[in-house]
């Protein structure tokens, strides 16, 4: 198997709030969206929005279940300053805020945000692997 990820498809409860909540994040929709399903482009991943029941129907699953997902989704920043804007802009459109933003052991700085489906976002400044000009961020080899 190729080492790529290529989508992230979260199962959403509400797909018009998500859509919704996303967009006030600043989240621009791509072309190929349709009514059912909402597609980003989020560097070389695509960030899906589903319905939940819809996505554990094509995966032949039980959509039942909540609490921690086992999974969390980062999005690295430049400053830490970056890290409290994003978390208090997260939260003025409907975001909670189950770890707000501190200094990390190994010497980061980062918070999280759970949005409308409680899906984990950690906000994360990291001074040890500095992103890219188009916001990615490559390993070392």
């Amino acid at each position: 198997m190729q080492q790529t990820i290529s989508f992230i498809t979260l199962g959403v409860s509400d797909l018009a709030r998500s859509r919704a909540f996303y967009g006030a994040l600043g989240w621009q929709e791509a072309a190929a969206s349709q009514a059912e399903v909402a597609f980003f482009q989020a560097g070389g991943v695509v960030l899906a929005l589903f319905p939940r029941q819809a996505l554990a129907e094509d995966a032949g699953v039980a959509s039942a279940g909540q609490g921690f997902a086992g999974f969390s989704l980062a999005h690295n920043v430049t400053s830490e300053a970056a890290v409290d804007s994003l978390l208090a802009a997260a939260q003025a459109v409907g975001a909670t805020c189950p770890q707000p933003a501190s200094r990390a052991p190994w010497g980061g700085y980062r918070g999280y945000f759970a949005d409308p489906d409680g899906f984990l976002w950690e906000v994360c400044f990291n001074p040890f692997m500095p992103l890219a000009s188009d916001g990615s961020l490559r390993l070392a080899e």
